[in-house]
């Protein structure tokens, strides 16, 4: 149905679609006081968004329904369906993609959608985002803050840089790096855990009320402490697996 040169997406509301003195641009085509870039565009509940970048990103769930970005911040958009993609390129010849280049560009995004950020050369800060997380980076910390959903999975990867969470919620956790530590803080008891890393520490503080965990919990030049109920190696309901070489691995309840 067409109105007014407008295609009415049901899982996508382009800003185009705007009324009297409104913002009438797509998502990615030229706007904004720096006359060119993506502003913003509107996601309803139940859609993902893509984050690409060459450095580093801090991401802030708000209860509004767009996903923005500062005026000073280079990114361009493009999205179909239900699953919207935000890059943030580097070119060291423009001013707004110089923050993009091993920086950290502030985006606000709706709360409740489900969050993928692939960077590199820096960190991912991710609050206040009530969904799925797979977040991933290199020589960079992933850091994140009363985030998650209890019925969806978590994934938080990075090499050359520690993973640590506080507030996750989530059924499932995978945690890993290479060189740095894994600690992370639940506010729920997840179904499985896993925490891997080579040179570091892995640190799992789970809710005061938490069920056994069939645990297993190695490490080569460290310590394992152990502080939540044991389950039975073939109870596969609650699960445990904390993994380094260099470093000490340890489970509690909070």
């Amino acid at each position: 149905m067409i109105l007014a040169g407008c295609t009415l997406l049901p899982l996508l509301a382009l800003t185009a679609c705007g009324h009297g003195g409104a913002d009438r641009s797509l998502p990615g085509t030229p706007h904004g006081a720096h006359g060119e870039g993506f502003r913003t565009a509107s996601l309803t509940g139940g859609s993902r968004l893509v984050i690409t970048t060459q450095g580093g990103v801090r991401v802030v769930g708000t209860d509004d329904d767009h996903v923005t970005v500062d005026e000073s911040v280079l990114a361009r958009g493009d999205g179909s369906g239900s699953t919207y993609t935000l890059d943030l390129p580097c070119d060291e010849g423009d001013d707004r993609a110089r923050e993009n280049c091993g920086g950290m560009p502030l985006v606000r995004v709706p709360s409740g959608l489900t969050l993928t950020v692939r960077a590199r050369n820096a960190g991912i800060d991710v609050s206040e985002v009530r969904g799925a997380l797979s977040l991933s980076t290199v020589n960079g910390d992933v850091t994140v803050q009363d985030s998650g959903a209890k019925s969806a999975r978590q994934h938080l990867m990075t090499r050359n840089g520690s993973v640590r969470a506080t507030g996750l919620k989530g059924f499932g956790v995978d945690a890993g790096t290479v060189n740095g530590d894994v600690d992370l803080q639940c506010a729920t008891s997840p179904g499985t855990l896993d925490g891997v890393t080579r040179n570091g520490s892995v640190r799992v503080t789970l809710p005061s009320d938490a069920p056994a965990y069939a645990t297993d919990a190695r490490t080569v030049n460290g310590r394992s402490t152990l502080n939540v109920p044991v389950a039975k190696v073939s109870d596969h309901t609650h699960r445990l697996t904390l993994r380094t070489v260099n470093g000490d691995t340890e489970a509690r309840r909070g």
